[in-house]
């Protein structure tokens, strides 16, 4: 696969802690350049980089990130914010401790209200497959689709792993036809991306993906 191939399912990703707005910059004008799927950045910048960028950019940004365990309105107000700042993309993360619960009608209605938030902006639904089961993923895959959410994503990349290609198999066997999936997390060589890229992956998330290619 040549780097285009690969780069425009890309989310060209930054959200460390202490990620700074040089940092963000540089980001931003690697994603315009190589022309990447998006720029997924913390909350805190959208709104500058928004200002900044205008429609040279896809911005995508994280809200209950990257524990979950935020209350669902508190969910909606960061999406809605997110949105009115400049963003097009929203990942969301799920509630843990409602998986470990087994309330997924509860999981399922916090997806949908914030989707019906955002309208027609993208919203991704990150599970963390690293903490949970197979029995869990497969009936996440069934709030995803049932709530209308746009993608199901494997990983914040602050858990204690980040994307499995066994994990985007089973998603694919479970989740609904309009449900596309992205990957993140640990995706750091050429051929990991190739990897996921032939596994059927429609979006990646990854910090290193332009230089992993070849381009920097």
């Amino acid at each position: 696969m040549d780097a285009q191939e690969v780069l425009k399912i890309v989310d060209h990703t930054a959200l460390k802690a202490i990620t700074t707005w040089k940092e963000i910059e540089n980001l931003c004008e690697e994603a315009v350049r190589y022309k990447t799927a998006s720029v997924c950045i913390p909350p805190s910048y959208v709104k500058r980089v928004s200002e900044k960028y205008g429609r040279d950019l896809v911005i995508c940004t994280v809200i209950g990130f990257p524990l979950g365990y935020s209350t669902k309105e508190t969910k909606i107000f960061e999406a809605e914010d997110a949105v009115r700042n400049g963003a097009s993309e929203i990942d969301m993360v799920v509630n843990l401790g409602d998986v470990k619960d087994k309330r997924y009608d509860r999981i399922t209605e916090e997806i949908r209200e914030i989707k019906q938030a955002i309208g027609t902006h993208i919203l991704k639904v990150i599970i963390e497959t690293c903490y949970l089961t197979v029995e869990e993923k497969v009936e996440l895959c069934r709030c995803v689709t049932d709530a209308g959410a746009d993608f199901i994503k494997t990983s914040t990349g602050f858990g204690t792993a980040g994307a499995q290609l066994s994990d985007i198999e089973l998603f694919r066997s479970h989740v609904g036809s309009n449900v596309r999936i992205k990957a993140a997390g640990g995706i750091r060589t050429k051929e990991d991306l190739e990897a996921f890229c032939q596994a059927g992956t429609d979006r990646i998330g990854a910090s290193g993906a332009v230089k992993a290619v070849g381009c920097l």
